[in-house]
């Protein structure tokens, strides 16, 4: 068996048992072998997974343990959704995603970071905006997480204080 072959073996094993941090994985080797179609593919099947696990998390009324080596995927995998539908202009979709996300996640920081993301989204404030004036991405990759967790703190607490005074 080839390493293409041995490669779609091992997807095909985390996706029968729901393993998206196996997916994760595997994503760099995904990357040097597949062509755009086929990785479109990868994430998508990354990304059902991911809703599965959020209406199960749901449905249990339980919140996702960061520590948990899946709910952490999971959470990941969802916010990569929501920064693709900001990115492509879904405002309101990307809004709502950050505002379940924030609630989700047994972790303060991910919780406050994403309150962040839904109150910038819920400005209307585009992606390009949101990282050049209120994330601080040089700070974010020092804290090594997957998620936007440092903001410039002028512009973010603007954006808290503004949020009070308009109710929200």
């Amino acid at each position: 068996m080839n390493s293409v072959e041995i490669l779609k073996e091992e997807i095909l094993k985390a996706q029968k048992n729901g393993d998206i941090a196996s997916l994760y994985v595997l994503e760099r080797r995904a990357h040097e072998v597949f062509d755009e179609d086929t990785l479109g593919s990868y994430y998508a099947n990354i990304l059902d997974l991911a809703l599965e696990r959020l209406t199960d998390t749901l449905e249990s009324h339980r919140a996702m343990d960061m520590e948990e080596v899946q709910d952490f995927a999971t959470l990941r995998a969802l916010y990569e959704y929501a920064i693709e539908n900001y990115s492509a202009g879904k405002i309101s979709d990307a809004s709502a995603l950050f505002e379940v996300l924030s609630g989700l996640s047994n972790s303060n920081e991910f919780s406050d970071a994403l309150k962040i993301h839904a109150l910038a989204s819920e400005k209307d404030i585009s992606l390009d905006n949101f990282i050049d004036n209120i994330a601080d991405l040089d700070a974010t990759s020092e804290a090594g997480t997957f998620y936007i967790s440092c903001f410039k703190t002028k512009e973010a607490q603007k954006l808290l204080e503004n949020s009070q005074i308009d109710g929200e």
